[in-house]
């Protein structure tokens, strides 16, 4: 039942996220805020809880270099001028600027496992809504279903994030063969160029790799997270016989049967376009998460957090 928990196919424990359509929308989105704040909040403490790595963002006072400082933040102007090793503070920014760009095409209206690829990514919104919230921080979104972008303002106060939730929820779904934009949207997003921030983007990035120069240079000002939603027909192809498989952003639909080399194939194009969208997440700067309909995507969260925060200060990931 979507909203508890429940086993994935490995054994491992996970959580549904809840209905999020029709006449249980409403009660899938209390579900979801429910469990966000009570697992997030239960299982991130103290310098965990949140997405930005570290005080802030704005260049501070140098001083010199301790042991088990970040050498990420050596300053090595001061450090040639005085020959002592010098390291940056930061001074922690008054307010957090995030912006969501949500992919909602019609290749995420589909999941195999506990829910749909399209509700992962409204539960991904809610957790970086809640981990970046309070303090004056403001979230906005961009939200792309192929036939158009919709742009949420900036705001901030717990009403608005629970509006940015709601109305990407309700985005509705693009007509059968309508290619998503995600490109459009990252161009939206850079273009006027914003104060710096926090960008995440949410998607399954299949497709061309049109989005990746936009991308880029969005990581030359804001601090960038990437979501990948996956579903495990996304990678793996069932041993069913014969199956239709169908595009649903150009309608096309092909009848063939899952012979053991076919699906050896599969298994391959799908590992090796993942390995290439990794490669370009890493080219643009992007820290990168990988949400799964059959995982419990909120412990998966809690970990590419702690271990973002670990990284940051120098520990052991």
């Amino acid at each position: 039942m979507a909203g508890t928990s429940s086993k994935e196919p490995g054994g491992r424990p996970g959580w549904a996220p809840p209905v999020l359509r029709g006449d249980r929308m409403e009660a899938g989105l209390r579900t979801l805020e429910l469990e966000v704040r009570r697992r997030l909040d239960g299982l991130l403490q103290g310098n965990h809880l949140g997405l930005v790595p570290g005080p802030g963002s704005e260049p501070g006072e140098a001083r010199p270099y301790q042991p088990g400082d970040d050498v990420r933040r050596m300053d090595w102007a001061v450090t040639a001028r005085t020959t002592t090793p010098h390291i940056r503070e930061t001074v922690a920014d008054r307010e957090l600027e995030t912006w969501v760009v949500a992919d909602m095409s019609a290749s995420l209206d589909f999941g195999t496992a506990l829910c749909e690829k399209r509700d992962l990514v409204v539960c991904a919104t809610a957790a970086v809504a809640h981990l970046t919230g309070g303090g004056g921080n403001r979230i906005g979104a961009l939200v792309s279903n192929g036939e158009g972008i919709a742009r949420i303002p900036a705001r901030g106060g717990l009403p608005h994030a629970r509006g940015l939730v709601r109305r990407l929820a309700e985005t509705p779904r693009a007509a059968e063969g309508v290619r998503g934009d995600l490109a459009g949207a990252l161009e939206k997003l850079r273009r006027p160029p914003r104060r710096r921030g926090l960008a995440v983007v949410i998607s399954d990035f299949l497709g061309p790799l049109d989005w990746e120069r936009p991308l880029r240079a969005l990581g030359g000002r804001h601090e960038l997270i990437a979501i990948e939603i996956v579903d495990p027909r996304d990678v793996d192809l069932p041993d069913v016989g014969t199956v239709v498989l169908a595009d649903p952003e150009t309608g096309r639909q092909r009848e063939v049967h899952a012979s053991a080399l076919l699906r050896k194939e599969f298994g391959a194009a799908a590992n090796a376009h993942r390995q290439t969208v990794a490669a370009g997440l890493r080219r643009a700067g992007a820290a990168h998460l990988v949400l799964r309909t059959d995982s419990d995507w909120i412990a998966d969260m809690v970990r590419f957090v702690v271990a973002r925060k670990r990284r940051w200060s120098g520990g052991v990931a």
